[in-house]
C-alpha cells in the first residue's frame, strides 16, 4: 500500500471533506494520518487486517478501564473502505520530550500486571506475517531468501512453542519499544496496541535485547530499561529463541516494502544476509 492510496482510502470514508488535506504521519504496516479535527486515522494495508483493527479497538477501551495510560479510541468500530480497514483515534497532545528505556518499562509493567481482559486476547504469533509480508514483497526479492525464511520460520515457530518462561504468561503489549510510547504533558502513554495478546511477557523484553544487540541501542540504555523493569531477559535461556524468531519476523517485515522502495530492498538484503551467515552483530537499520 502506498499513499495515494490510502489517501483514497480516506477519501472515500469522508474523512478528507471535514478535515482538509490530511497529514501524513507514518506510513508502514499502516498508514497514519493526522486529520487536522483532534483526530488520528489508521487505514490497513488490506481487509485481511480487519479482525487485528477489530481487537486494537477492544483492547484501546479495556486499557482506559484498567487505568492504563494509552491511546484512546475515538470510533468503538473500525471502517472497512475499499478493502481498508480504517480506524480513529484521539490525536495526542505534543510530546514535550522523546520517551526514553525507562518510561516503557514503567508502562510494561503496569500492562504484565494486569489479569486477561474480558475477551480474547491472541497468543503473540510473531512468525504469523511472515508469509504475508513475503507475498506482499513478491518478485523484488530473491526467491531463494523467501524461501530460506520460510524454512527459518518453521524452524523457530517449534522451538518457541517448547519454551518455558520464567515469567508468569499474559497480557503482552508485544512490540515493545521506546517509539510506542508517546510522553504528553501528563506522562507516558503507550501507543499502536495492534499485537497486544496474551502470552509470554518475556515477549516484550527480548524487543529491547534485540534493539541492543542489533539497532544500536546504548548498553546504558538497555541496562536502565533492565534495571526499572526489573529483570534482564537475556539471563533466561529462550532468550536466542525468541530473539531468532523475531530477527525472521523483522527481515520478512522490510520485504513488504521491497517493490516501491530501493531503501527497504537494500535493508532486506542487508538483514538476510546476516541471517544467512549467522552474524549475530551485523547492525540492522530502523525501518
Amino acid at each position: 500500500m502506498d499513499e495515494a492510496r490510502a489517501r483514497r482510502a480516506l477519501t472515500a470514508a469522508g474523512l478528507v471533506d471535514r478535515a482538509g488535506t490530511p497529514e501524513l504521519l507514518a506510513l508502514g504496516e499502516n498508514a497514519v494520518f493526522a486529520l487536522g479535527d483532534g483526530l488520528v486515522a489508521k487505514v490497513g494495508r488490506e481487509a485481511a487486517l480487519l479482525p487485528r483493527a477489530e481487537l486494537e479497538l477492544a483492547v484501546a477501551g479495556w486499557l482506559a478501564e484498567s487505568g492504563v495510560p494509552a491511546v484512546r479510541a475515538a470510533e468503538p468500530e473500525p471502517r472497512l473502505v475499499d478493502g481498508h480497514p480504517v480506524t480513529l483515534w484521539h490525536r495526542l497532545p505534543q510530546a514535550v520530550r522523546p520517551a526514553g528505556p525507562q518510561d516503557l518499562a514503567a508502562l510494561l509493567r503496569r500492562i504484565h500486571a494486569l489479569p486477561a481482559p474480558p475477551f480474547a486476547l491472541p497468543p503473540r504469533d510473531v512468525l504469523g506475517g511472515v508469509e504475508r509480508w513475503l507475498r506482499l514483497a513478491g518478485d523484488a526479492i530473491d526467491p531463494a531468501d523467501a524461501a530460506y525464511l520460510r524454512a527459518r520460520r518453521d524452524g523457530y515457530a517449534g522451538q518457541v512453542a517448547a519454551l518455558t518462561p520464567h515469567l508468569a504468561p499474559g497480557p503482552i503489549h508485544g512490540d515493545a519499544l521506546p517509539r510506542n510510547v508517546h510522553v504528553g504533558p501528563e506522562g507516558p502513554v503507550l501507543v499502536d496496541l495492534e499485537t497486544v495478546s496474551c502470552d509470554l511477557r518475556e515477549h516484550d523484553l527480548v524487543v529491547m535485547a534485540l534493539s541492543r544487540d542489533r539497532y544500536g541501542l546504548p548498553c546504558e540504555s538497555y541496562e536502565a530499561f533492565a534495571t526499572a523493569y526489573g529483570w534482564d531477559v537475556r539471563d533466561w535461556e529462550g532468550c536466542a529463541v525468541l530473539r531468532g524468531a523475531r530477527e525472521t519476523a523483522s527481515c520478512a517485515w522490510v520485504s513488504q516494502h521491497a517493490p516501491v522502495n530501493p531503501k527497504a530492498l537494500a535493508e532486506f538484503r542487508r538483514r538476510v544476509t546476516s541471517l544467512r551467515e549467522g552474524d549475530a552483530e551485523s547492525r540492522w537499520h530502523p525501518f
